[in-house]
């Protein structure tokens, strides 16, 4: 994929899960391989955001990310993603969004952690192997509301929206669904 820059090129604040803005990115196929559900999260607060796609179009998947992510502009840093082909717009999901974008070693679900947890705790709701048809983007509303005021372990079992709000930020925007 043209442009790509590896996680190895990644900020090592990154890793440190201590600013908001620095976030994971991937897809969940549906039955058959119909449709597809964007999945974005936040990896120091756990926020996270759902959208419904008609597929892995990489151009549909860079509008919905740039719709998700508009409100926070200026707060992101950096989005990682896997190797699929529905992120070959990352070039204008960076530049839209006015961030880096890098790219996992293929195969290594775990440089992407937090989003492969968020998976799991996605497929509670939607067990794998879920035809995606009786879906719509309010169902998926619903899920990400439910998780990102879902209390959480590792937050001392504070929300993933309590946590964001507690963040010492420079600047504060209202999470926007």
């Amino acid at each position: 994929m043209e442009g790509r820059v590896s996680i190895e090129q990644r900020p090592t604040i990154v890793e440190e899960k201590s600013r908001f803005g620095d976030f994971e990115i991937d897809t969940i196929i549906g039955k058959n391989r119909k449709g597809a559900i964007l999945i974005i999260n936040d990896r120091s607060t756990g926020l996270c955001w759902i959208r419904l796609l008609k597929g892995k179009n990489a151009k549909a998947l860079a509008e919905k990310t740039i719709e998700a992510l508009t409100p926070f502009k200026g707060l992101i840093y950096t989005i990682t993603s896997d190797n699929g082909r529905e992120f070959y717009e990352h070039k204008y999901i960076a530049k839209s969004l006015g961030i880096d974008f890098y790219f996992a070693h293929p195969y290594h679900s775990w440089e992407r952690g937090a989003n492969e947890n968020l998976n799991g705790l996605i497929r509670q709701y939607i067990p794998k192997g879920s035809s995606f048809e009786h879906l719509n983007q309010k169902d998926l509303e619903r899920i990400q509301n439910e998780l990102n005021n879902r209390p959480r372990k590792r937050y001392q079992y504070l929300k993933p929206i309590e946590v964001y709000y507690s963040m010492k930020m420079d600047r504060k925007v209202a999470f926007i669904a």
